[in-house]
């Protein structure tokens, strides 16, 4: 899905998984894709869109790989690795993303662009022993990989919600709707089939809130280093 801002021309565009971090984006200015579970067509939208911006950026929230970072934990980065790949900004952007990161007080480094969700602590502590990145998402690397075919510098800012030390509740992996909100029916069905859930979801919810929150200033402060028209 595209934001209807995301159709005229801009300094950055954002790539959000869900649409509650691309309100929060676009509160702070910015136009938006929503990937919404659909990986290809993302892929589409946000190569289309692209030659209208001068930035990219993966927005929202995202898995903890390094057992250190706690829900809330804001993650800034010019590096993106994936199954087969790794990209980094230009040396003169990533200073500029470095102190970036400072001034926010976030976390700097390696993010995993995955192309499928890491549900469970062993699928994280695998990645996190494979890439040693520190945080993990679906959008990073699409908006990587386009942004190095097209030459426009990117940058992450993500925030962890559900942490290395976490198992995902089965109910959380429903895919989402195409506007990027969850499909409610379906995961009060799965969760009534499986109450044992609910604990989880519970929690997830909370984390979730905590690390979208912690984007709210961090979006603002980002208009500073890519400007928003």
């Amino acid at each position: 899905m595209v934001s209807r801002g995301a159709r005229a021309s801009s300094r950055a565009l954002c790539v959000c998984g869900l649409a509650a971090e691309a309100k929060i984006a676009q509160a702070a200015g910015f136009p938006v894709v929503i990937r919404a579970g659909d990986r290809d067509r993302t892929a589409v939208l946000v190569a289309a869109t692209a030659a209208k911006t001068e930035c990219l950026v993966s927005f929202g929230i995202a898995g903890g790989l390094t057992p250190q970072l706690g829900a809330g934990t804001v993650i800034v980065s010019g590096e993106v690795v994936s199954e087969r790949c790794r990209w980094v900004v230009e040396p003169q952007y990533r200073r500029r993303v470095s102190e970036f990161a400072r001034s926010i007080g976030a976390v700097e480094g390696l993010v995993f662009g995955a192309g499928s969700i890491l549900a469970t602590q062993i699928e994280k502590q695998r990645a996190w022993a494979t890439t040693r990145a520190l945080a993990v998402d679906l959008e990073s690397e699409i908006v990587a990989r386009t942004g190095a075919a097209l030459g426009i510098p990117f940058i992450v800012l993500r925030a962890i919600a559900d942490t290395a030390r976490r198992d995902l509740p089965p109910a959380s992996l429903i895919p989402l709707r195409a506007d990027g909100k969850p499909r409610v029916s379906r995961v009060l069905a799965a969760v009534l089939r499986r109450p044992s859930q609910l604990v989880g979801m519970i929690r997830l919810a909370r984390e979730t809130r905590i690390a979208l929150s912690a984007l709210v200033g961090p979006a603002r402060a980002l208009r500073g280093l890519v400007g928003t028209a």
